[in-house]
């Protein structure tokens, strides 16, 4: 089987879905590597590193006719490389984030191809699949790079330091949203010498919290139902956000820094920090809000950009991982290594519809969209039975 990687067309990506250190342990699973030349030169990785492992090099047009498996990070989210989609037949299988809950009108276009998609936004949380969550291991370097992308932008030092001309207290950092990214930044965070509070709605993380040396801000509000059973942060009412925006307002204005990091899968991000909210910060003060391209939990926030609103500076990044395109890149060709041999057996694809690894995760077979919860956002009835290999 020949499974193709072409580079990155998503805006401002920089990430390749295939890095030359994961070539071997595909090849011994039977796949063949072509990958498009400079695919993973933004990375790091130049084509040379490729070809020593055993890939071939090749251009684009090679890579979709040659290829049956398409391993992608962004380039096919919300359908947006319009001329690779087109040329999508039903012999391929294409792997990638491909924005599925977010985007769920996109994906018709790919069923429209006849062709077989995964989606890897859609592998269960189960022990079994950990070495294949991309999610997780995207959510981690974000975490990271927030709390440097804020201190570097903060007008004070993180870490108390003494002296000779006096004590400097250290910065405070508010996490909102304890998922894998703010748990990330609350230990970033306290790397670097900071004072860290965290808040999540979801009662069950405040051990985690503790563990990593912040502290948990506790609010007086009824959480039972806060999580879902695939551990995510669940949607809540109007009423439930006004009350919660309330109650976090004088943590908001004792914080230096806010890493706003709370979101709810397949729903717009919930509104924490209202604009009145920043009048009471110091001025300088620095709010990173990674919830920004599901409508941000800031209500200054503005996608892709940095604005000062009451003297604080609001950023608003799109895509941080891209940021650090190695690693981000060694950790998700991992994940999908891993993904892809699960269900490759003697240099072929059999995907094995009773493996729950394979059944949530498939978006489209057989010119349908198979997967319930994006049937259910694009409002179509559920499928009667399984579509057939």
């Amino acid at each position: 089987m020949k499974a193709g990687v072409l580079k990155e067309t998503w805006p401002g990506e920089t990430r390749v879905a295939v890095v030359p250190g994961v070539v071997g342990s595909l090849a011994k699973a039977g796949i063949e590597i072509l990958i498009e030349s400079g695919a993973g030169e933004a990375a790091g990785f130049p084509d040379a590193q490729y070809v020593e492992k055993g890939a071939a090099m090749v251009g684009r047009d090679e890579v979709l006719a040659g290829a049956s498996l398409l391993l992608s990070v962004r380039s096919f989210a919300g359908a947006h490389d319009k001329d690779a989609i087109a040329r999508l037949e039903p012999r391929h299988t294409l792997v990638g984030f491909l924005d599925p809950l977010q985007r769920p009108e996109a994906v018709k276009q790919l069923a429209a191809r006849g062709m077989t998609s995964f989606a890897l936004e859609l592998v269960p949380r189960i022990s079994r699949a950990q070495s294949m969550d991309a999610l997780s291991s995207t959510a981690t370097m974000v975490g990271y790079k927030a709390v440097l992308l804020a201190a570097s932008r903060l007008p004070r030092m993180m870490p108390m330091m003494m002296t000779a001309a006096g004590t400097i207290a250290p910065a405070r950092v508010f996490v909102i949203g304890a998922g894998v990214a703010g748990l990330q930044a609350i230990a970033t965070a306290r790397r670097l010498g900071a004072v860290v509070e965290a808040y999540d709605v979801r009662p069950a993380v405040k051990e985690q919290i503790h563990s990593l040396g912040a502290r948990f801000v506790e609010l007086p509000l009824e959480t039972a139902g806060a999580e879902d059973k695939g551990g995510y942060a669940s949607a809540q009412d109007e009423g439930f956000y006004r009350r919660q925006r309330e109650l976090l307002t004088k943590v908001v204005a004792a914080s230096d820094v806010v890493i706003a990091a709370a979101a709810v899968p397949g729903k717009p991000s919930p509104v924490l920090v209202t604009t009145p909210m920043l009048s009471g910060m110091r001025p300088g003060s620095v709010i990173v809000d990674l919830a920004a391209e599901q409508g941000g939990n800031c209500e200054a926030s503005e996608a892709g950009s940095e604005l000062v609103t009451h003297g604080v500076l609001v950023i608003a990044p799109l895509n941080l991982a891209a940021s650090i395109p190695h690693h981000a890149s060694q950790l998700y060709a991992k994940n999908l290594a891993n993904f892809v041999q699960n269900m490759t057996s003697k240099g072929e694809l059999q995907p094995d519809a009773d493996d729950e690894i394979v059944r949530d995760s498939m978006l489209t077979r057989g010119g349908e969209v198979v997967a319930a919860r994006v049937r259910e956002a694009l409002g179509l009835l559920p499928l009667r039975a399984p579509v057939p290999a």
